[in-house]
């Protein structure tokens, strides 16, 4: 395997693992490429293979209801708003685990 892969952010907690994807202008195509990597996530990192694995994007603006496609796919959906930033998710949101 000569693929590369990279990873905006991992941000690890002990059991948990939060993996990050940051886009400027968030699209359904980056949704999909982001999923498909988190589902080789552990092939890629093995030492990670015992890890609850999360997603989220993370974004200023999104297109073509790209927020609702990542939520739905299970991701934690993160948007900048000024110098901060918060999830946006439904209150009965469950992400899913990678």
């Amino acid at each position: 395997k000569d693929k590369k892969f990279e990873f905006d952010i991992i941000a690890e907690n002990g059991e948990e693992i939060v993996v990050v994807e940051v886009k400027t202008t968030l699209k359904p195509s980056d949704v999909k490429e982001f999923t498909n990597k988190l589902k080789i996530f552990k092939e890629i990192l093995p030492k990670y293979e015992k890890n609850k694995v999360l997603g989220a994007v993370a974004f200023l603006d999104s297109a073509s209801n790209s927020e609702l496609m990542a939520e739905n796919k299970g991701l934690w959906v993160i948007k900048a708003t000024g110098s901060s930033a918060s999830i946006t998710n439904s209150l009965d949101f469950k992400p899913k685990v990678w």
